[in-house]
Order: C-alpha cells, then sequence, then structure tokens
C-alpha cells in the first residue's frame, strides 16, 4: 500500500528527523523527571546542591514556562492544557508544511518540550521543574526543566534562521529581467 506522492513528501527524511528528536526531548524529559522523583526523591529532598551555582530544586508549576500564568482552578487547568494541546498540534503541522529542515528542527525541540510538559499536566495537573541556576542568593532565572529548555532553544533557534540566516533554496524570489523581456 502506497501512501501517495504527496503524503510520501510529507513524510521526508527531515520530517522523520524531525519526530525522532521530538521523542528524544520527550523521553529525555520524562526520565530525567522519572529518576529524580523515583529513586532519588527529590520532592522530599527538596534541595540537591550539585555544584555552587546549580542545585536540583523541586518545584511544580501550576502555570506554563517559567512559572508564568498559573492556573490553579480547575476550569483553568483545562483550559491551560487544551490551549497547549493545540499550540501543540499546530506546531505538529506547521512542521510537515515546514521545507526547510532547520526550521523543523527547531519545530521539533519546541514540539518535544510541550509534549514532555503536557504529559506532566495530563498525570500531575502541573510541571515538574528541577532544575537551578544560581550565583548565591540571586537566581537569574526561574527553576525549570528540560522540556522548558527544549522550548527555548527551538524558539531562539526558529528566531535566528529567520532574522539572520537565508538558506540557499530560494528564500528570495528570483527576478529574471529577461523573461519580462521574453514574455512581452
Amino acid at each position: 500500500m502506497s501512501l501517495g506522492p504527496r503524503l510520501a513528501a510529507r513524510f521526508s527524511a527531515d520530517r522523520r528527523l524531525g519526530l525522532i528528536l521530538a521523542a528524544v526531548v520527550v523521553v529525555l524529559d520524562q526520565a530525567v523527571k522519572a529518576v529524580l522523583l523515583g529513586p532519588v526523591e527529590l520532592y522530599q529532598r527538596q534541595v540537591i546542591e550539585v555544584l555552587p551555582f546549580f542545585d536540583l530544586r523541586y518545584a511544580t508549576n501550576p502555570g506554563v514556562s517559567y512559572g508564568m500564568f498559573a492556573a490553579e482552578s480547575l476550569e483553568s487547568r483545562v483550559v491551560l492544557f487544551a490551549v497547549t494541546g493545540l499550540i501543540s498540534l499546530g506546531v505538529l503541522v506547521w512542521m510537515f508544511f515546514e521545507k526547510k529542515r532547520g526550521d523543523i528542527l527547531s519545530l521539533a525541540l519546541i514540539l518535544g518540550g510541550a509534549i514532555g510538559n503536557l504529559i506532566d499536566r495530563f498525570r500531575l495537573t502541573h510541571v515538574i521543574d528541577y532544575a537551578d541556576f544560581h550565583i548565591g542568593d540571586w537566581r537569574p532565572f526561574a527553576v525549570f526543566n528540560l522540556a522548558d529548555v527544549a522550548i527555548t532553544l527551538g524558539v531562539v533557534l526558529l528566531l535566528a534562521r529567520t532574522l539572520f540566516i537565508r538558506d540557499k533554496d530560494g528564500d528570495e524570489p528570483q527576478h529574471d529581467p529577461a523573461a519580462k523581456v521574453s514574455a512581452k
């Protein structure tokens, strides 16, 4: 049974690579959380000093990335879950229409991170965060997790590619003055 040429094109090697990358992000995110909540028992220990500038710190996040827009009530959690799910679906659709490998991989990072956090929301009604960078008592970032890093990295790469990188395969339309003359 053949998928057909148009559908097969949607499952190009770059898109398959993107789906694999998204899956790797989800698996790594969930595996780290499983280890920290399971054998390490971070939820009981609360803080584990790893380096002078990095701790593993148990935190729950009922909101979106880096603690913004906390969803405390059941209704707001359902809305946040639905909106995040729709955004994830939108990113997946965008991935299947995107032609540039770098953009596909950037979107894959965003998708994998979003799904990793969605799994937490579905299972626990909040996201588990654990990475805490600091300089003494100063914490330039809220406590975050691997999924947040993937989302942030994907967004930064996508913006950088959009603003600063032109691909060779035709970002700029080619103007052929001879074509105008011959068309007359």
